[in-house]
């Protein structure tokens, strides 16, 4: 009988690896360094070992293991293949062949933002939901849809992007992804202090944002304290986030939409913001659609690469 299961998140710099049972409890959780010299040919056999190792120190067998879930900060297909991972210096690479060689476990793999949607949609701010969508509000912005319990990763292992919706015609500037007019371009950290200095630059109004460094926190703390420029830039990002989530739900019509990432400390505020503009936006059977904060924050992809296997 299975007992457990592993659930693995590949960072750039460190590996989160969870031990959990079959019914979501997390036994223990720690992290190895994500070593990406030399293509970063160490990084499988090193989350390998830390398995093998965890397992004999815990005494669990293989056959009480259902697999070993993996997410990877790059497009993986069905297969748990990957063209490349920019961040890992992977370029193709079998993920779930060589982790089942390397273990003997079964192994399934999928891109993190998914990942960590499946997550939350188990355990998470999404518990007991099959149709989420989930908006990842960082340095740039990643995004999971799942329907009907499942991962939409698509042909390509690019299902989810939400990030790179062109969101913004006019907009001059290129993203990350070459494109211009993403959506990570004005949702994401650096895209609100994009907005704000943008809204700094075009008047010589009084606002407590002239005072100190202009972070995607500090705009949302002077938005709380009534800052009428700080509002502005408020309602701009709320805007084209609120009108990408409605078209987004249009498509999926999920049950919940959930934004975790570091912009959403932010908190309440930032979701009643979101919300409005997203009623205003969506398509009358959606309108309804409830947005609420993520609640795993870091752990969402341990969570939910083990729910690959369990």
């Amino acid at each position: 009988m299975k007992k457990y299961c592993f659930g693995i998140d590949v960072g750039g710099t460190s590996i989160k690896c969870g031990l959990f049972r079959m019914d979501g409890a997390l036994e223990e959780k720690w992290e190895i360094p994500t070593k990406t010299e030399n293509q970063g040919e160490s990084i499988l056999p090193d989350i390998a070992a830390s398995i093998l190792q965890k397992m004999q120190e815990k005494q669990i067998s293989k056959e009480a293991v259902s697999g070993v879930g993996i997410g990877i900060p790059g497009p993986v297909n069905e297969k748990g293949e990957v063209p490349c991972a920019v961040n890992l210096n992977w370029g193709y690479k079998q993920i779930s062949k060589e982790m089942e060689e390397l273990t003997g476990l079964p192994a399934k793999a999928g891109n993190d933002a998914n990942v960590a949607a499946l997550g939350e949609a188990w355990r998470g701010g999404a518990e007991g939901a099959s149709h989420v969508i989930l908006a990842t509000l960082g340095t740039g912005v990643g995004g999971g849809i799942i329907i009907d319990g499942k991962i939409v990763s698509g042909a390509h292992g690019a299902g989810g992007e939400i990030g790179h919706a062109n969101i913004v015609p006019d907009e001059e500037e290129s993203c990350n992804c070459g494109n211009k007019g993403c959506l990570e371009q004005v949702a994401s950290a650096t895209g609100i202090v994009r907005l704000a200095k943008k809204e700094l630059e075009k008047s010589a109004e009084d606002s407590l944002l002239r005072t100190g460094e202009v972070t995607a926190k500090a705009v949302f703390d002077t938005y709380g304290q009534g800052d009428r420029l700080a509002g502005r830039v408020v309602d701009t990002f709320s805007a084209y986030l609120g009108r990408a989530l409605a078209m987004f739900a249009c498509v999926t019509d999920p049950e919940i939409i959930l934004i975790g990432g570091g912009v959403a400390k932010a908190g309440e505020p930032l979701i009643e913001a979101v919300q409005r503009e997203f009623q205003k936006a969506a398509f009358s059977p959606c309108k309804k659609t409830p947005i609420k904060l993520a609640k795993l924050g870091n752990d969402a992809g341990i969570y939910g690469a083990a729910k690959l296997v369990c």
